[in-house]
């Protein structure tokens, strides 16, 4: 459905997009103070409403939603009055100046039941998508450290400084590439031209999960740079604005020969890229969330921790040197009476996620990241990798390692010194973390003891694998497999007794009574109707 925008400033941002709303169309009116900028406006299709009176938008029924690109001290007010007016907002970043004025727009929007996005507009360029997308493939392995350059000879301005013009891009794609918050950040940053206007800071930015970020930003700089850099352990990825390829990524690797690092370089690998105007591509976005009353992938929420990291680096640099590094972890969670517990000589690498009333045994690991359910029974010894995933109602069993890519539904049975693999064709010098396979337990089935399940494979709800079984393909649910490699040997319950199936493919739990009936696949399911054990 068509909208009508209006475009509030229109000067050295403001212009640009006049120019791709009126693009896509949508441009219905103008609001700047100065009414010479006209002349250097770029306009396709019918011309629109000039105006130099913000309450001419406002009052304007046929106004839909305004696009704020005035300078940035005059954010929080003039937002405040577009959302109050009930416009959707898009306000070009930093949100506000303050963390509390921000937090005030973003309870405003809610309150009005209002879109506000902000113009973080790398979140919508095609490298950053990408990047995006190969770290949570894990094509980079786990991320190191990151560092940007924002460097230019270009506008200098005086309402606000270089953080707070130049950084909000850099940390908006740290923190939505890292997926989190930085527990600490500390910055120094120098006035050259303009006193208490800093020109040029370097910012460091600390993360619960050891990632660390540098932001170097100045606008006094002999020459444009605009270049992000993602250091991970199984590759490094490069991301320059003014390249003609725009990401490239270098599978560089460290080998240990004699306890001694050596670096192996590999050649560059430039990545293919959708070819479209990030600004375009944001300024849609917007569009479409205005249609649907989705949340924009830069919302008002991710504007604020923008604006929390800016605080926080401005206030380090107001510190003496010794004394920079700024808190910005919340206050400790007072543990909940159902929490898990495990046992001291246990491993818990945060962050990871643990269900409540969850027992987690002696000498066990569980790594970043990990995600296990509520009420398990974690035994000794087990290893949980970063990237497992186990539900509720779990129980795993002494020396039990599960791999990334391993998914344990609810109620799986992981019997003592069962196996798990990620990779076909296992090599002790050859890296292969980019192609582990998924193994999927689904609800229910139990694992004998010293079973070995061969990744790549599902294993069906309810099935049962016996002791000591080699399983190398899937297995249908209810299904009870043994040998090696594991071969079907016959059905079993929900409740874990055998079923006896008849001539025409049903079965009666002699157990529980549950109603079973082989379908035209051959996959038993089971039937709504259950028989007391009294009729057998």
């Amino acid at each position: 459905m068509s909208k009508n925008i209006a475009v509030i400033g229109c000067g050295y941002w403001g212009k640009n997009l006049v120019r791709v709303f009126s693009e896509l169309g949508v441009l219905h009116s103008i609001c700047d103070s100065n009414d010479a900028c006209q002349a250097a406006l770029k306009i396709h299709g019918p011309a629109p409403r000039f105006t130099n009176d913000l309450d001419v938008i406002l009052q304007d029924d046929e106004i839909d939603a305004v696009a704020v690109a005035t300078p940035a001290a005059t954010h929080a007010a003039v937002v405040e009055k577009c959302l109050r007016a009930g416009k959707d907002v898009f306000v070009e970043k930093p949100l506000a100046l303050t963390c509390s004025d921000g937090q005030a727009l973003v309870d405003l929007a809610k309150e009005k039941s209002r879109i506000l996005m902000v113009g973080h507009i790398l979140l919508y360029h095609p490298a950053v998508l990408k990047l995006k997308q190969l770290i949570e493939e894990g094509s980079l392995g786990r991320i190191l450290y990151t560092y940007s350059n924002r460097l230019n000879m270009g506008l200098i301005r005086t309402e606000e400084n270089i953080l707070w013009s130049f950084a909000p891009h850099d940390i908006s794609v740290m923190l939505h590439l890292l997926g989190e918050e930085p527990d600490s950040c500390e910055a120094e940053g120098q006035s050259y031209l303009t006193k208490d206007v800093v020109d040029v800071t370097l910012s460091r930015l600390k993360f619960k999960s050891g990632a660390t970020a540098h932001i170097f930003v100045s606008w006094l700089h002999p020459e444009k740079e605009q270049k992000l850099v993602v250091v991970g352990s199984e590759q490094m990825a490069v991301f320059d604005d003014t390249a003609a390829d725009k990401l490239v990524l270098y599978p560089h690797r460290v080998d240990w020969v004699d306890r001694v690092p050596r670096a192996v370089k590999a050649n560059a690998v430039v990545v293919e890229l959708e070819a479209s105007e990030p600004l375009k591509a944001e300024c849609q976005h917007f569009l479409d969330c205005l249609d649907s009353r989705q949340t924009p992938r830069s919302d008002g929420q991710e504007g604020l921790r923008v604006l929390r990291v800016l605080d926080a680096c401005q206030q380090s640099m107001l510190q003496p040197r010794t004394e920079r590094a700024v808190n910005l972890s919340p206050p400790p969670i007072p543990p909940k009476e159902n929490a898990f517990q495990a046992h001291a000589s246990a491993y818990i690498d945060e962050p990871c996620s643990i269900g409540d009333g969850t027992n987690i045994w002696h000498f066990s690991h569980v790594m970043a990241g990990a995600s296990i359910g509520a009420n398990c029974k974690i035994g000794q010894n087990v290893v949980i990798a970063s990237k497992s995933k186990i539900g509720d109602g779990v129980k795993i069993q002494n020396n039990v390692s599960v791999y990334d890519g391993v998914t344990l539904e609810d109620n799986v049975f992981c019997g003592p010194s069962c196996v798990f693999t990620n990779v076909m064709n296992p090599r002790s010098k050859i890296q292969r973390q980019n192609e582990y396979r998924p193994t999927l337990v689904k609800t229910g089935a139990s694992l004998g003891a010293n079973s070995t399940i061969i990744c790549g494979i599902t294993i069906g709800a309810y099935a049962f694998i016996a002791a000591g079984a080699v399983v190398n393909r899937d297995v249908p649910a209810f299904s009870l497999v043994a040998g090696v490699p594991a071969k079907q040997i016959g059905w079993i319950c929900q409740c874990g007794e055998r079923l006896n199936l008849d001539d025409s493919g049903e079965a009666v739990c002699f157990e529980c009574g549950q109603h079973y009936q082989l379908d035209s696949d051959e996959q038993l399911q089971q039937c709504d109707a259950t028989h007391s054990k009294s009729q057998f």
